[in-house]
């Protein structure tokens, strides 16, 4: 239990990308353990409950929260955990296992400031990936990734297509170029919308296409 007199951490937990976000008794009672009586637990919109544990305990959380199936992230300048759709037709023909491998690759990755990435295996588009940062759209058995979607705002919009009609391994190694062009480009605390617009699409475009044919002769 939280002795209370201990500087805490924020940790992002969820159930992973299944059918919805669904969470079995077991699993609450592993999150209630931690925490005090008192304590509030935050939801947010994007899958996630935010709980505060003693910074000594995060690695005992942490574990102990994994054994019971939970995701643990961290929160901050952050990639989050993918927010997903509820795969209605079923896993293969939506694509989890596409969607549970871009989400182990890119959430908690360091970024200038918190990114939010959303996919959705049909253009019905129940996850909101187009007003999102990232957004990825499963067509048959290709994929559609939009960057620099915002919901927020006067400015909210939705995000626009950088690359249509990619093969699994080909969006993840696209993704994996637009985090780290906004690493190395945006400015502290940006938001990737704003990054979007003040580098542009044509440069994000080149950029991405530049270092794909680097990283092939490379291979070669």
């Amino acid at each position: 239990m939280s002795t209370g007199n201990d500087s805490n951490v924020s940790l992002a937990v969820n159930g992973g990308i299944d059918f919805g976000a669904k969470l079995s008794p077991k699993q609450l009672i592993a999150l209630g353990y931690y925490l005090d009586d008192d304590t509030e637990i935050e939801l947010t919109t994007f899958q996630q409950l935010i709980i505060q544990v003693s910074e000594e305990k995060v690695e005992e959380v942490k574990n102990s929260l994994e054994k019971v199936g939970l995701h643990v992230y961290k929160v901050g300048n952050y990639v989050k955990s993918l927010r997903t759709c509820n795969f209605c037709k079923g896993a293969e023909e939506e694509g989890m296992p596409t969607a549970m491998e871009l989400n182990r690759r890119i959430a908690g990755q360091d970024v200038p400031f918190t990114l939010r990435p959303a996919y959705t295996g049909c253009p019905n588009a129940c996850g909101e990936p187009l007003i999102n940062d990232i957004g990825v759209i499963k067509r048959k058995d290709r994929y559609d990734l939009y960057v620099g979607g915002k919901a927020k705002g006067e400015d909210a919009r939705p995000g626009v297509l950088l690359k249509s009609s990619l093969q699994d391994k080909e969006l993840f190694t696209l993704v994996d170029m637009v985090l780290e062009v906004y690493r190395q480009n945006g400015r502290k605390r940006e938001t990737f919308s704003k990054f979007v617009s003040r580098y542009g699409l044509d440069n994000l475009k080149t950029y991405c296409d530049r270092s794909n044919s680097i990283n092939g002769e490379t291979k070669k």
